[in-house]
């Protein structure tokens, strides 16, 4: 149906292993890109544990300068593989508890080693990291603090994103590669959310080209997902570059 179709074909992945296997079954693009499925690996998730722990932005800052790299070489590999073909990179989407260990199992943990060792100094480590988890808990999660509102009460994530995504783009073009890339915040329910993160990956964008002395097209988007946003969608569009 090539010939007669209107239709592109993007896939979803988020490593350059599954964009490899989406060009050979015919993906014209990746249509997202979710970022979090990164912090979940074993060498990030303790710097991901140690920003959320974190008591304040000197601290989180610090935590995340450690995954910058990490989500740099990420995005690099990515572009590799997918060449001149589109990317959607969606911004960090879940809570933060997801990426903390069970409130149900450090409970467990925690009254085993009161019976059993209550000098233990691992209950100095647990007992902080389940008030934590406790002080994150939300009865629903899924509209709560995640998605865009993570990054407006903590924009430090957003920058740290936006450099990695940006600094990738134009290391790939420097060495020869033709990368496209948007930028998707997530879960955007009013323009004035998408004016706020938008300016932010704006900002960076304008950093990290003064630093290299190259620039990179991108486009910042959102994903219309709630129905907020389906309503004032007129007014985002002003804002946003691209829906999903």
């Amino acid at each position: 149906v090539d010939p007669v179709r209107k239709l592109r074909i993007r896939a979803n992945a988020d490593i350059p292993r599954d964009a490899k296997q989406a060009r050979l079954f015919g993906a014209e693009g990746i249509g997202l890109c979710r970022t979090e499925h990164m912090f979940f690996a074993e060498d990030r998730i303790e710097h991901m544990r140690t920003m959320i722990l974190a008591e304040n932005e000197k601290d989180r800052r610090e935590a995340l300068q450690q995954l910058l790299p990490m989500q740099r070489a990420d995005f690099e590999g990515l572009l590799q593989t997918m060449e001149s073909l589109p990317v959607t990179i969606r911004l960090l989407d879940p809570p933060l508890h997801e990426f903390l260990p069970k409130r149900e199992d450090l409970l467990v943990e925690i009254s085993h080693l009161v019976d059993t060792d209550p000098t233990s100094p691992k209950l100095k480590e647990l007992r902080p990291l389940l008030a934590r988890v406790e002080e994150l808990h939300e009865q629903n999660p899924m509209l709560g603090l995640r998605g865009c509102r993570l990054g407006i009460a903590f924009p430090e994530i957003t920058e740290m994103q936006a450099r990695a995504i940006i600094e990738a783009a134009v290391d790939v073009k420097n060495a020869g590669g033709d990368p496209h890339i948007e930028i998707m915040i997530p879960l955007i329910g009013s323009v004035e959310e998408m004016r706020n993160q938008s300016s932010i990956v704006k900002r960076i964008a304008a950093d990290v080209f003064k630093e290299k002395g190259a620039t990179v097209d991108f486009m910042v988007g959102t994903m219309i997902e709630l129905p907020r946003a389906a309503l004032t969608a007129d007014q985002i569009a002003e804002e946003a570059e691209f829906f999903s």
